[in-house]
């Protein structure tokens, strides 16, 4: 009795196991996340990009930065040395347009939206760019060799004026790494 019962069981198992719906094989997706920080080091969160049909979906909260709107950005270079951010390089432009979402000659691929800081420091990021890839082999791939940032500007960016925007100073850096 005890051995039907145990081979009763062992056949059960076997035939939940065989109903289950496989798995895929395939590339994985590829997600990136930047840790941002500010000229002091100090952690101010964390950005992650995952890929959607419409482009890249940039999302995270940030905090202790000065509230107001502020210019954030996609840089060429994946290095964030403090104080002023300028080892992460001009914004990640690959296809040589000018800067900024509103100028007709634009815009770079690291142009993006302003955000917005509350009167608490916070900011809640939540955007998509449809100009670049999570990809080290695209032309407008963010994980090509020197590696992109991200960096937060002390004003915002006026989404039309060369280089930057008029955005200011760097103020946060984070180097976007594959998650």
């Amino acid at each position: 009795m005890k051995s039907r019962i145990g081979m009763s069981a062992v056949v059960f198992v076997v035939l939940v196991g065989a109903c289950r719906p496989q798995t895929q094989v395939g590339s994985p997706v590829v997600t990136g996340r930047a840790t941002v920080r500010n000229a002091a080091g100090a952690t101010l969160g964390v950005l992650l990009l995952e890929p959607t049909s419409g482009g890249v979906h940039i999302t995270g909260t940030l905090t202790s930065l000065p509230a107001g709107v502020h210019g954030i950005h996609l840089h060429g270079v994946g290095k964030c040395d403090a104080s002023d951010f300028s080892t992460a390089g001009s914004h990640f432009n690959p296809t040589a347009a000018h800067h900024g979402l509103e100028n007709p000659a634009g815009p770079h691929a690291g142009d993006l939206p302003n955000i917005t800081v509350n009167p608490n420091g916070e900011a809640v990021v939540d955007l998509t760019t449809p100009r670049v890839t999570l990809s080290a082999a695209a032309p407008t791939g963010i994980f090509d060799a020197d590696g992109t940032a991200v960096v937060i500007h002390a004003g915002p960016d006026d989404q039309h004026t060369d280089p930057a925007g008029n955005s200011g100073a760097r103020i946060a850096c984070g180097v976007v790494v594959r998650s």
